[in-house]
């Protein structure tokens, strides 16, 4: 079966940092450019980072630049999203979804999605 599995999650201060974790199962994520998403409550989704297949390239939202940082290991068939600096309104249940794309990285016509992992920032 494929499908990805979101982890890291949970209750943090203010300022402070998590980092999510995105596994694979069933496919290899090397082949694949991952995406993070968000949801947070009353409000849309949105993409907030992307790393290609290679890991050579990436992109990040302006809300989430500066503070947040994608990475990949491809030998653990995992790909994270640190997150320093978080605020309030950083919170939201946080997605990771696999694109099967040679160059680059997208926020949409995702192939696989995850369950998502609830993160809150409150003191």
């Amino acid at each position: 079966q494929l499908q990805l599995v979101e982890s890291g999650g949970g209750l943090v201060q203010p300022g402070g940092s998590l980092r999510l974790s995105c596994a694979a199962s069933g496919f290899i994520l090397e082949s694949y450019a991952i995406a993070w998403f968000r949801q947070a409550p009353g409000k849309e989704r949105e993409g907030i980072s992307c790393i290609s297949s290679s890991g050579g390239s990436t992109s990040y939202a302006d809300s989430v630049k500066g503070r947040f940082t994608i990475s990949r290991d491809n030998a653990k068939n995992t790909v994270y999203l640190q997150m320093n600096s978080l605020k309030p309104e950083d919170t939201a249940v946080y997605y990771c979804a696999a694109d099967r794309r040679v160059l680059g990285c997208v926020f949409y016509g995702m192939d696989y999605w995850g369950k998502g992992t609830l993160v809150t920032v409150s003191s």
